[in-house]
């Protein structure tokens, strides 16, 4: 007989990076004595990488298995008919203490040529930035592929990116096809299509403790460029208190921005689970079930069959995703 579900909680999945730093840790008391943590993985089904439960009885479970048994019950019907046992977001919390490479994803038909893999259109949410601190996200002029290519073989690429300057709450949506970076300094929410596929195109010339230099994909990346993107990357959003406010709406996923001084009674009306990433102050998540709270730097998913809960607090930021 099958556990009953409930809203779950993953162990974060960390990841030193030679660009991370200690703010996971500190800030979101990751536990990790690593220099460079970069990323914390808190939902995931990427091969080699699939979450474990970490709260109630379905406690060292994997997400993946819990997608066999339950199917839809988690996922909904329609993402189950369109996912089957694939979860379809990757969900991270990134500190850059160093500048990521330039970069950027394929898209669908793209990636599941070559690599048989989703492809990855991701949001980012900034949550804390150092002075001065800039994400890089497409070009500061029209681009076309032989201009990038004479930039890219005379290394003047950092000419031609659009830097900007970031603060708390600014929000960008990258689109497969988009180059980007994230900038030394950076601390953010990040949501993804399920891949891990990524094209370096140029890595500032740095190498790791053996004097190597990580590896370029400027031979296959050109392919996944879209030079005829327009620079609405920029994600402009209603704050207002105790609602759900539309950041991005797109066919891989919804992402809605929450702050809350209050309870705010909720129901599930979308035929998906509900994610909730803790940007700020702390939340209690109420079912008929259980009652959870979740912190700054904490996430919690709500399957699809739970319908009515609430969220209650003095003080906290949510983001709630749905597919």
């Amino acid at each position: 007989m099958k556990k009953l579900l409930y809203p779950l909680k993953f162990q974060p999945i960390l990841k030193d990076k030679i660009w991370g730093g200690e703010k996971l840790n500190q800030y979101f008391n990751k536990a990790s004595d690593s220099k460079e943590l970069g990323e914390s993985w808190e939902i995931s089904t990427v091969p080699e990488d699939v979450s474990i439960v970490s709260n109630g009885d379905l406690k060292g479970e994997t997400l993946q298995k819990l997608l066999e048994d339950y199917k839809s019950e988690l996922l909904g019907d329609k993402n189950w008919k369109r996912f089957g046992n694939q979860f379809p977001l990757l969900i991270k919390f990134i500190d850059a203490k160093e500048d990521l490479s330039i970069q950027l994803h394929p898209n669908d038909e793209l990636a599941k040529e070559r690599h048989n893999s989703f492809g990855k259109t991701e949001m980012w949410y900034v949550m804390q930035a150092d002075k001065d601190a800039n994400l890089i996200v497409g070009f500061n002029q029209q681009i076309d592929k032989e201009t990038y290519l004479k930039h890219l073989e005379h290394k003047s690429l950092t000419e031609i990116l659009n830097f900007d300057k970031v603060k708390e709450g600014d929000t960008y949506f990258i689109e497969s096809g988009r180059v980007h970076a994230i900038g030394a300094g950076v601390l953010l929410a990040e949501i993804q299509q399920t891949s891990d596929v990524t094209y370096r195109v140029y890595d500032w010339d740095r190498v790791d403790t053996n004097g190597n230099e990580r590896e370029l994909h400027n031979d296959i990346a050109i392919d996944a460029f879209d030079f005829n993107m327009k620079n609405d990357f920029r994600v402009d959003y209603s704050t207002q208190i105790n609602a759900s406010n539309k950041m991005v709406s797109c066919p891989y996923f919804t992402t809605n921005f929450i702050e809350l001084d209050s309870e705010l009674k909720k129901q599930n009306t979308h035929d998906s689970f509900i994610i909730y990433m803790c940007v700020d102050g702390d939340v209690e998540i109420s079912t008929t079930i259980s009652t959870d709270i979740i912190s700054k730097g904490e996430t919690l998913l709500i399957p699809a069959q739970i319908k009515d809960y609430s969220l209650k607090t003095k003080y906290g930021k949510l983001l709630e995703v749905y597919v």
